[in-house]
């Protein structure tokens, strides 16, 4: 159902458009930790390790996909804000267009690289061949990823975040199938995994588009939307390259830590890998709130609503918060349970290792649920340099982190680059708001809004 997000209580829309997606993204997670609950329990610890060491690859060129597509469909949501439907036509085509080349770029950049990241990976020579065709299954779908993003971001951009729940369940409910019957039936082994992945995300894919032509009109396209503008493409552009640049800087900073992690053995690799993931899924309600704010952001940008932008900002922030406190206590009282359920005979040492990152990141949770909301606020209102910034803040005390305090204390160093990067990175969004939003002139920030579309329509009339 399409949803003007321009009216009504700030706060309670966004709480309501974000609870689809938390729960979309929680059964994203709980697939994923179907995946590494499927392999421990029915191939033991060296699979998993297998699919943990090379995992922060596939993360990286997931993350630049959902990036680049969240940024694209971001002009979407300011289009549809501003009442402008041919612009949302028209925002459609030339995100189409963009992803397609994005697809195909990082399609050869990993096939032709995934060898030499796995030898900087240091994955232990035992499981690379594994932890190899692992990945290469999952690069080969990788036009697919894009477009179950593309997809789903178009409909969020119009103020629907249910039926991109939907289409998560049902690809989650899939994948878990077809993992189970691959592997356990059909002996695939480790990369049994990778395909039920393939298979489901592509019955997804084609059931998505169905569902958009028959429910969706506003994007139905007609010939005239294909008509290319340069000026519009580079407007998507200029929020696409910055978001996706940042989370490229966070993946390279998560394989790092990956590598220093896979040069202290397999055990570590199982409880890293295991607590990696609960944490992910722990944080998804900080992350709804964020995916929750970039449309809010983006469609009251639109239509000139700085203030609603501002008060949504506060409450949300706090919000956070909250929900830090409770993601927290429940890590704490739980976690090392949680941990040992993922493995038929838990080693005590593996549960400690998951245990131990674990207590020192949920300390850190609420500066990660303030980079959600300020990043994605910054980024919906065309505004990417401090994300940008915050990025290579990341990217540098998580090398410093990984490195230099795994070198002085054993792998117990690593465990703080992830929460000591969430604060440095926290302070530069949270600055970058400050200067950019909260402190300049409303006028002014719907004049710099309307000067451009001015310019666009101006070009597209000129063609």
């Amino acid at each position: 159902m399409i949803q003007d997000l321009t009216r009504g209580n700030s706060l309670k829309l966004i709480l309501l458009f974000s609870l689809p997606i938390l729960v979309g993204n929680i059964f994203q997670q709980f697939y994923q930790l179907a995946d590494i609950f499927i392999v421990g329990r029915l191939l033991g610890e060296k699979a998993l390790a297998a699919v943990g060491a090379s995992a922060p690859i596939y993360f990286t060129f997931l993350v630049i996909a959902f990036s680049f597509t969240g940024g694209l469909t971001a002009v979407t949501a300011q289009r549809f804000g501003a009442g402008d439907y041919d612009g949302v036509r028209r925002s459609v085509t030339h995100s189409i267009r963009a992803s397609l080349v994005l697809s195909v770029v990082l399609t050869l950049i990993l096939f032709t690289t995934l060898r030499r990241l796995m030898d900087v990976l240091n994955v232990p020579a035992a499981i690379y061949a594994d932890s190899y065709n692992f990945i290469m299954i999952l690069g080969a779908a990788m036009i697919l990823i894009v477009a179950f993003n593309l997809l789903s971001g178009f409909i969020r951009a119009l103020g629907d975040s249910k039926t991109p729940l939907y289409f998560l369940i049902f690809s989650s409910l899939l994948n878990i199938v077809f993992n189970l019957i691959l592997i356990k039936y059909c002996g695939f082994g480790v990369i049994g995994s990778a395909v039920g992945t393939v298979i489901a995300i592509t019955i997804s894919v084609i059931c998505c588009v169905l569902y958009i032509r028959k429910h969706f009109p506003i994007l139905r396209l007609k010939k005239e939307d294909w008509t290319y503008n340069p000026a519009f493409m580079r407007e998507h552009l200029n929020i696409a390259i910055p978001m996706s640049i940042q989370f490229s800087i966070l993946a390279l900073s998560i394989m790092i830590m990956q590598a220093v992690c896979n040069s202290f053995g397999e055990k570590i690799i199982v409880g890293f890998t295991i607590a990696l993931r609960i944490e992910q899924l722990a944080t998804q309600p900080l992350m709804a709130i964020g995916l929750a704010m970039a449309t809010f952001a983006a469609q009251n940008y639109g239509a000139g609503k700085i203030s609603r932008i501002r008060d949504a900002v506060k409450k949300s922030c706090l919000t956070s918060f909250g929900i830090s406190l409770a993601m927290s206590a429940i890590m704490f009282f739980f976690g090392s349970h949680i941990i040992g359920s993922f493995l038929d005979h838990p080693d005590p040492f593996v549960v400690e290792i998951g245990v131990a990152y674990m207590n020192i990141s949920l300390m850190f949770y609420f500066f990660l649920g303030m980079i959600f909301i300020f990043k994605n606020t910054l980024q919906s209102m065309g505004k990417p340099f401090y994300p940008v910034l915050s990025g290579f803040v990341e990217l540098g005390i998580r090398i410093f982190a990984a490195i230099y305090l795994a070198a002085k204390i054993g792998y117990t160093g690593f465990y703080y680059a992830s929460p000591l990067a969430w604060v440095g990175g926290a302070l530069v969004v949270a600055l970058g708001y400050y200067t950019n939003i909260y402190l300049r002139k409303e006028t002014d920030l719907r004049k710099e809004y309307r000067a451009l579309h001015k310019k666009i329509k101006a070009m597209a009339a000129a063609e």
